[in-house]
């Protein structure tokens, strides 16, 4: 049997929660499975990670060549290093960076058709195999509708974005526009009519799909996500936690955010309440450390940190390697995780296999994932979320007991747990 999967987010050099899903995923299946071939499909060359689906293994520049040096087979796909050799992939190539899913991708289904098509996050190309299984992690886009009003699809230039506005509401008899709304509004609603099997990752995610959508309760399949067991763990090497500190010019105590900066993840709401702390709390002398890529609202994170004279306390890192990124977590004094929204949290796994402390929104998903590990806070009040951190660096017995159900909570995910049930999912249908 022949499996496609969307590899294009899994591919993605700075990845965050869907690309890390995608990516691990993939890596496991191969792993785990002997009896199908796989081709994954992509919109860019691949990256080292998927090049090698064996293990994690590091090569001197003469083997990398080697190892690197293109073999394809007759259909034009190249053929992976994997543990029972039945992966390939395909690169679909596409002038634009909009639209690869519903043309490209849909043509390459109507030209070479997999037995089964996995789709690992949310969009379900328009031409699919009648046997598709797709992943929606969550629908904050119709929860939180404003926090995703600002985004359009299409080129920067306004002249060519009315065109495919136009183009998008002539196709739909003018039901959807070109809006990054109206898109996963639209890709939720025909991913869930269309495939055979949904799956979300948390019992959250599948009660708001059912309640939402009117989907019936036996289409869906919980799922929770992993973590990476090899590289997650509490470091104790303290000389090794400061040369990776250094590197990003993090200075202890600290108490630290992963993930986008954006609106959406409430990290404006975070410098706010770190802010707040910082005045009430004046024996705290805590840095906050943000890490990861900015986007929509980070404009506003610059605004408050020069509002509140926090240019010398609050430290943006950028986007981080995941090698990096136990040491982070290990020298914190505790995570921070304010969002409005989540359909799971892989940070939070993270966190808790790394020993660190985890204050984190009561909403959503995020008690579901975190359980008695997270000392919980109002992510829309920022007294809350500043009390709570508050809490948490002060209090140690608290700390240390939310870390101790940390580890005993984190043993209860894996990837590999995750990739044995999405096969079994998909060789069920």
């Amino acid at each position: 049997m022949l499996i496609g999967i969307d590899a294009s987010r899994a591919n993605r050099s700075h990845k965050s929660g869907t690309e890390w899903y995608s990516y691990y995923l993939i890596r496991w299946l191969a792993k785990l499975d002997k009896d199908n071939q796989y081709i994954l499909y992509t919109d860019q060359p691949l990256t080292g990670g998927l090049l090698d689906l064996t293990t994690q293994q590091h090569f001197d520049d003469k083997n990398r060549a080697k190892e690197e040096a293109a073999n394809f087979d007759k259909d034009g796909c190249r053929i992976l290093k994997s543990p029972y050799n039945n992966f390939k992939a395909k690169v679909l190539k596409w002038p634009f960076n909009f639209l690869w899913t519903q043309v490209r991708f849909s043509w390459e289904m109507l030209i070479h058709r997999p037995d089964i098509l996995f789709i690992p996050s949310h969009t379900l190309p328009r031409i699919h195999p009648k046997k598709s299984i797709i992943t929606i992690h969550d629908i904050a886009f119709e929860r939180e509708r404003l926090l995703y009003s600002n985004g359009y699809l299409g080129p920067e230039s306004a002249f060519y974005r009315k065109i495919v506005n136009l183009l998008v509401k002539l196709c739909t008899f003018g039901k959807y526009r070109a809006s990054t709304l109206d898109y996963h509004s639209w890709a939720a609603r025909f991913a869930l009519k269309h495939a055979k099997k949904i799956i979300t990752v948390s019992n959250f995610s599948k009660k708001e799909i059912e309640e939402v959508y009117n989907v019936k309760e036996k289409k869906i399949k919980v799922i929770h996500n992993g973590y990476n067991k090899s590289l997650y763990n509490k470091i104790n090497d303290q000389n090794g936690i400061k040369e990776v500190l250094d590197k990003y010019g993090i200075d202890a105590p600290y108490i630290f955010y992963v993930g986008r900066l954006e609106k959406k993840k409430n990290t404006p709401a975070l410098v706010e309440a770190y802010a707040v702390m910082r005045e009430e709390y004046k024996n705290i002398k805590h840095k906050l450390v943000l890490v990861g890529d900015a986007s929509h609202g980070f404009d506003e994170v610059k605004y408050i940190i020069r509002e509140f004279n926090l240019d010398d306390d609050v430290i943006i890192t950028g986007w981080a390697p995941e090698a990096d990124m136990p040491y982070i977590y290990s020298g914190a004094a505790a995570i921070v995780h304010p969002s409005l929204y989540e359909g799971s949290s892989i940070p939070l796994l993270q966190a808790m296999a790394c020993g660190t402390a985890i204050t984190a929104s009561q909403t959503t998903s995020i008690p579901e994932v975190a359980g008695d590990a997270a000392l919980f806070f109002n992510p829309r009040d920022v007294r809350s979320i500043a009390d709570a951190m508050a809490k948490i660096i002060l209090d140690n017995e608290l700390r240390q007991k939310l870390i101790e159900n940390g580890f005993e909570r984190v043993k209860n995910f894996s990837w590999q747990k995750c990739a044995e049930e999405t096969l079994k999912e998909i060789r069920n249908l």
